[in-house]
């Protein structure tokens, strides 16, 4: 991985997937394309006739994603809203939508549900298929309608790629992120005021869309940072929200700019726990934290070079391992406590001098991060409303992650364009709006606290905490089944949870063919 990619990757896509990062990038090309004849049919093709659903024209496309079985049939559309609704004579952008039609055979009811993508930098179309059957249920009566929020997907993505650079070139300080969010800022404001990319303008786009739509209400599920979104959306329109769903929430009142650190650390100490309370784990892999303390002064001290094996071509490449690429990876992983089983093994291995594991596994999520994420809507988030969090503090020193994340983005937001935003915007959410709020036990970067918190002014909500789950959690057990039930009555707290108690730990890895029997 070459040096300016480093930095983004680690400074703000590892850092300002704020909110979170499921690989769920789709295959080039595919998501909202158009639906085509087979090449092998003959003849002149018919005009397609749009598909109306309010004010917008709507043709029939198919969405796809690699973490989807199959594509979904689907109908797309474009609708055009001001950058800068001060100037609404001025550049236009046009959102892309998708809308997924209700299934059933039944009564469509008329409250739709709008599903916002994480990130921030996540596309809500291109994203969706792969959560598409936690919806299988709520779909057969109620339409879902996909919005890539500003700067996503195809509504004019915001999204620098980074220049070729070689390892040895790799300079984490400021200076460096800050002449590289300078180049970046540049480039894209050829296409875009960048200033009007926050969460505030994305409000007003999904309020615009769920007019031109004819919806008197709609049902808002938000995924990571899309939590975000709908908290802001149902304070600025309450009267149009029927009910709200928050999967891995961050309260609107919290500053996100040195929340990263210590919440990692606080999430691998229970994720690490499973391999310490587990004899034979402790005995084989000894224990984890220390031994993640000792890779990283040790690649700190003197980054290795060595050779690895491409996990997606398969050839035999060079590459330079550094305390950062596992800090990254480290907390990549941790997102999903299935997948970070296997970290005590790989810190293991890599402590005898076996670091290619570990190399190859930190290129291919790394790729994949950037694939996911348009960094640059995500910094004309981040900087305009968390940039005065951004703060180094001393007892962050010591954990995996320091304070790189931080600084680092403290020195590119130096270097952005920064957007207006309400001074309301941090009041915490206070609504009797129906509300069921999601977090997982082992969450890294959305603990369960937060939606603690979140549910304290929420007359209406409850909060389910999913035993040994991280980030993301809506599709786990029987949680689909609730999460149905919910946008069905409106009434969290007349939800049995009984269900989820059979949730159980992940096992950790003892081995690379899994836990022991």
């Amino acid at each position: 991985m070459n040096s300016r990619k480093t930095r983004l990757i680690l400074a703000v896509a590892v850092a300002a997937a704020i909110f979170g990062y499921k690989a769920l990038n789709p295959k080039p090309g595919t998501a909202g394309e158009p639906a085509t004849a087979s090449d092998s049919a003959a003849g002149p093709v018919a005009p397609v006739q749009p598909v109306m659903l309010g004010q917008i024209a709507f043709t029939s496309c198919s969405l796809s994603s690699p973490m989807a079985k199959e594509s979904l049939e689907a109908m797309c559309a474009t609708y055009a809203v001001p950058e800068d609704r001060a100037k609404p004579e001025g550049r236009k952008i046009a959102l892309n939508i998708a809308w997924l039609q209700a299934t059933g055979k039944g009564e469509r009811m008329p409250d739709p549900v709008f599903f916002l993508a994480g990130g921030p930098g996540q596309s809500a179309v291109e994203t969706f298929p792969g959560l598409d059957p936690v919806f299988k249920e709520v779909r057969k009566q109620r339409d879902v309608i996909l919005v890539d929020q500003r700067g996503t997907g195809k509504s004019n993505l915001l999204s620098c790629k980074a220049p070729d650079g070689g390892d040895d070139a790799f300079d984490p300080s400021p200076e460096a992120m800050q002449a590289q969010a300078t180049t970046c800022a540049a480039e894209l404001s050829k296409k875009a005021d960048l200033r009007h990319y926050t969460t505030t303008d994305a409000i007003a786009d999904l309020d615009a869309v769920r007019r031109a739509i004819g919806a008197e209400q709609v049902n808002l599920v938000g995924v990571s940072y899309g939590t975000r979104v709908a908290q802001q959306y149902a304070m600025r329109h309450p009267a149009a929200t029927r009910s709200i769903v928050l999967d891995s929430p961050v309260p609107n009142a919290l500053g996100l700019g040195n929340i990263f650190a210590r919440n990692l650390d606080d999430a691998l100490a229970l994720q690490f726990a499973l391999c310490s309370k587990d004899p034979a784990c402790k005995d084989k892999l000894g224990d984890p934290r220390a031994e993640l303390d000792v890779l990283l002064t040790t690649l700190r001290a003197n980054p290795v070079q060595l050779q690895y094996r491409d996990a997606s071509s398969g050839e035999m490449k060079q590459g330079t391992l550094r305390a950062e690429t596992v800090a990254g990876l480290v907390r990549m992983y941790a997102y999903m406590p299935l997948a970070s089983g296997l970290l005590p093994k790989l810190i293991h291995e890599a402590n005898a001098g076996r670091y290619e594991n570990l190399m190859a596994l930190s290129k291919m999520m790394s790729g994949d991060m950037q694939d996911a994420m348009a960094m640059g809507m995500q910094l004309s988030v981040i900087c305009s409303e968390d940039a005065n969090s951004m703060v180094v503090r001393e007892e962050d020193a010591n954990t995996v992650l320091g304070n790189l994340m931080p600084s680092g983005m403290a020195a590119m937001c130096k270097a952005w364009p920064k957007g207006a935003v309400p001074a309301d915007f941090n009041q915490p959410l206070a609504t009797k709006v129906p509300a069921l709020v999601l977090a997982g036990e082992f969450d890294p970067v959305t603990p369960p606290r937060y939606g603690e918190e979140i549910v304290k002014s929420l007359a209406n909500g409850r909060l389910f905490v999913l035993r040994g789950q991280g980030h993301s959690v809506i599709g786990a057990g029987c949680m689909p089944k609730l999460f149905t039930q919910f946008i069905e009555k409106a009434d969290a707290k007349a939800l049995d949870g009984k269900c989820l108690d059979t949730l159980a730990y992940p096992s950790p890895f003892i081995s690379f063919n899994g836990a022991q029997p």
